[in-house]
């Protein structure tokens, strides 16, 4: 069946492409472990040389590549450029620090010669979702390329104009057929390419129902996985908050990408002393955002990526307004054309309604008002999700400890969770599992082989 790209901010349809048939997917397979026999031999310094000009290509088609994100999933134009920015900033890293990261480890063994060494371990599989359609496909390549695998990557079809011309940027920037391949399939092929005994391991970006499937078939046919799913981000307001920079990040944490991020802000978690400040401030932000034209730069919301996520998203609104959510802002979409969704806010959630534990993704956020630190803790605490969250306070030290009984893979401080090419990225619980990005993110893939040797 064939796949057509459709603009979400007007309904128009983009192009359509023809997906592989399983006998090209399995040429594809051939490709990437033939290409993986030549280029694990290639030298640290020729792949560098070779993703440097990756990184340089991205920076120099910024607003092509920016443009083609907007059209296909509606980010804001601001928005796409700077996931491009960031997508030449995490080649750069991987490029440059590769040999580093990669550098033979020694041990301190008494009478006895004892190293690590890191050794690529053969073609990936990537399936990639379409928030961040260039950076999700470049935080997963980028390392692996690096540490000498190949890949292949089932990018999300709304995106598929995405998907074809990141091929296309590897391609232009001179590196070998096989060594990054972008396969226009049906979810369906994906467990049989993650059974197929040429790939290696697999990596996902998802859905936790995906994540699940993709675990399962790796685990059954004993490869490694990693999984970056779902997140229901705590953020929560101390008593002794700045509140102006709490409203501040609220608004940037929630908003950010329509609010289409695994880490964006979800939950905000304030304490009552502070509770009334803080959601009169931010409800008077969010009502003053404006909807239009994620091509214009005045916009300060753009649609949503499809009708179908704009549908899910009002079911779930109105599922949590069916069990007793009170609305304090939106809970609707506007008549317009396109996958659109007001600003919203929620209140009056408790633990058992059916929206309290889901990942909502779109424009919500809902609030929760708890008496102290403690209960702020145990709520935040009170999920399946542990991807990332943030804490508020003007106490850094309070700050820290509070961090620290958050089950997360990340919290941040008087910010909201965001991503950096140093710092690792990851979760915990039904958020997934091993992590991306930083050091951590190129060693996930390797072999990491003992070699020793007894002096006489």
């Amino acid at each position: 069946m064939s796949v057509t790209t459709i603009n979400p901010a007007n309904d128009q349809e983009l192009r359509t492409y023809q997906p592989l048939t399983r006998e090209e997917v399995f040429d594809a397979i051939g490709r990437a472990d033939e290409a993986f026999s030549d280029w694990r031999q290639t030298s640290l310094e020729h792949r560098k040389e070779l993703m440097l000009k990756v990184a340089s290509e991205l920076r120099a088609k910024t607003d092509e590549f920016a443009k083609l994100i907007t059209t296909e999933m509606g980010k804001r134009i601001s928005e796409a450029r700077g996931e491009i920015t960031f997508c030449a900033e995490i080649v750069e890293f991987y490029a440059n620090g590769a040999s580093e990261f990669l550098s033979d480890h020694e041990m301190e063994v008494e009478d006895a010669e004892a190293y690590i060494q890191y050794a690529p371990i053969g073609a990936l599989m990537g399936v990639m979702p379409w928030n961040f359609p260039f950076y999700q496909v470049i935080r997963f390549a980028a390392p692996n390329i690096m540490a000498g695998n190949t890949v292949l990557v089932k990018h999300a079809s709304i995106v598929a104009g995405c998907a074809e011309r990141i091929e296309q940027l590897f391609r232009d920037s001179g590196l070998p057929e096989g060594v990054f391949t972008n396969l226009i399939i049906p979810s369906e092929f994906v467990d049989t390419i993650i059974a197929d005994n040429r790939i290696a391991g697999a990596s996902l970006t998802g859905s936790e129902k995906a994540g699940a499937a993709v675990a399962a078939q790796a685990g059954k046919n004993l490869k490694r996985s990693v999984l970056e799913l779902g997140g229901n981000d705590p953020f929560i307001v101390l008593e002794d908050a700045d509140l102006e920079n709490a409203v501040a990040m609220a608004v940037k944490g929630r908003m950010v990408n329509t609010g289409q991020s695994c880490v964006a802000s979800k939950r905000f978690i304030v304490v009552e002393d502070v509770a009334e400040e803080f959601v009169q401030a931010f409800k008077e932000q969010l009502a003053g955002m404006k909807l239009g034209d994620p091509m214009d730069e005045e916009t300060d919301l753009g649609p949503l990526s499809s009708e179908d996520a704009a549908q899910r998203l009002d079911s779930q609104v109105q599922e949590a307004v069916n069990a007793g959510a009170t609305v304090l802002l939106g809970g609707n979409r506007p008549e317009r054309a396109g996958a659109w969704f007001n600003p919203t806010i929620l209140t009056d959630i408790s633990p058992g309604d059916p929206t309290f534990d889901q990942e909502l993704f779109g424009p919500v956020a809902t609030i929760y008002r708890v008496k102290d630190e403690e209960e702020a803790i145990s709520l935040a605490n009170n999920s399946s999700f542990g991807l990332g969250g943030s804490v508020y306070t003007k106490d850094i030290e309070r700050a820290k400890r509070v961090a620290e009984q958050i089950d997360t893979g990340m919290v941040f401080i008087n910010q909201p969770t965001n991503s950096q090419a140093e710092l690792p990225f990851g979760g915990t619980k039904n958020s997934g599992y091993g992590r991306e990005l930083s050091r951590l993110g190129i060693l996930e893939f390797v072999n990491k082989k003992l070699i020793h040797h007894r002096a006489d």
